[in-house]
């Protein structure tokens, strides 16, 4: 059973930054494309960002540059970096695993202006 738990949202001032985590079970996640996504009130899910099996990765377009997804072999986790981050990216942020269609319960990503 693939379970996806997400950690590291809170409260940040805009043009701060904030890292979230995403540890996982029973996948690898090395070895499996993984991916960011936020969901705002009254908004759809959007990809935030993803990394393919291959390392590759992709992007939103509103990023421009601001966020960088990450994994870490040894401890199986997926990070997002987020960099000067703006009141327009309050969201609940999710981690998914593209094959298993899993996700986490979200953290809650707040930018105060």
């Amino acid at each position: 059973q693939v379970q996806l738990v997400e950690s590291g949202g809170g409260l940040v001032q805009a043009g701060g930054s904030l890292r979230l985590s995403c540890v996982a079970s029973g996948i690898i996640v090395s070895i499996n494309a993984m991916g960011w996504y936020r969901q705002a009130p009254g908004k759809q899910r959007e990809l935030v960002a993803r990394i393919g099996s291959s390392g590759s990765t992709n992007y939103g377009d509103f990023v421009q540059g601001r966020f960088t997804i990450s994994r870490d072999y040894a401890q199986n986790m997926v990070y997002l970096q987020m960099n000067s981050l703006k009141p327009e990216d309050t969201a609940v942020y999710y981690c998914n695993a593209e094959l298993y269609r899993a996700w986490g319960q979200g953290t809650q990503v707040t930018v105060s202006s």
